[in-house]
């Protein structure tokens, strides 16, 4: 077994995560995530890896709770516990894994925030003199593919009534439909979009660079507060888009692979929120 200190271990594992090309957002969770283990067991006088028990790491999800973390914030902090451990173990800096013999705090997921007919139309007309952001608002809500995703396209991955999604983190690349919509937004939009630059992304901002992930949150989250939307986020478009056409009767599968989901399953948890499904089908409906 290899000795190594904590803060070793933890610069070891952000570095392993790098190497795998994870996301800049999933590197920057788990690598706070195991600061935070690190700082509470250098309290304990733990220097190294292998000194550390299960007792020790009940002991900091029992102060996370105290300090105010939810249940499913320790959840989370467990699951990067238990990934750094199993870096740890498959590196050989220890033999026996104490994490795996921690249990998960007990907690309901909330249901997705599925907009109503009446607040995405709202937020289209709040969004309707800005050509850039409508376009952005619908092909969200028409196509029902993630913001990064969109933030990643390209002018050449627009063909015809379909639209290329890159691979974007570890999602695979895909081909999803455009309807009549998505495509009169888009196009509205594109008439504007400044032609002398070089740069290809489709959206861009004024100086034409890329429109980047965290912008475009942010200008929706304002037009969801200029519609007057509460308790509404970005992603609860997809959600939105998923709930219309699993009502709607539309295939699982189909709208799995639409998505990009890699399990059919992750699709079948919105039934639960769907009080009606209509017949089978193979069509994808406007909202």
């Amino acid at each position: 077994m290899k000795t190594i200190s904590i803060r070793e271990a933890h610069k070891a594992f952000t570095d392993f995560l790098r190497a795998k090309k994870h996301s800049n957002a999933t590197i920057l969770a788990y690598g706070k995530d195991i600061d935070q283990l690190a700082g509470f067991l250098e309290e304990l006088q733990k220097n190294s890896v292998h000194e550390v028990s299960q007792e020790d790491l009940q002991a900091f999800m029992a102060k996370m709770a105290k300090t105010g973390y939810t249940p499913k914030s320790i959840s989370r902090k467990l699951n990067s516990t238990r990934t750094f451990y199993r870096f740890l173990k498959v590196n050989e800096f220890i033999t026996d894994d104490p994490s795996l013999l921690v249990s998960h705090p007990r907690y309901e997921l909330a249901p997705p925030r599925i907009l109503k007919p009446t607040e995405y139309r709202a937020l289209r007309d709040a969004a309707r003199n800005d050509a850039r952001m409508f376009a952005i608002i619908e092909l969200l809500l028409q196509t029902g593919i993630r913001i990064g995703e969109l933030a990643n396209l390209r002018m050449s991955d627009i063909q015809g009534d379909t639209m290329h999604i890159r691979p974007y983190e570890k999602h695979e690349e895909r081909v999803v439909p455009l309807n009549r919509p998505a495509k009169e937004a888009l196009n509205r939009y594109l008439k504007i979009r400044p032609t002398h630059v070089q740069n290809d992304h489709i959206f861009i901002t004024k100086s034409g660079k890329p429109f980047l992930v965290r912008n475009i949150r942010t200008a929706i989250e304002r037009y969801f507060r200029m519609a007057e939307i509460e308790n509404a986020k970005v992603n609860d478009l997809r959600h939105t888009f998923v709930a219309h056409h699993l009502k709607h009767g539309v295939s699982l599968v189909l709208l799995s692979k639409v998505l990009g989901h890699k399990r059919i399953s992750t699709t079948e948890r919105y039934l639960q929120y769907v009080k009606e499904r209509g017949k089978d089908t193979t069509n994808l409906s406007d909202l």
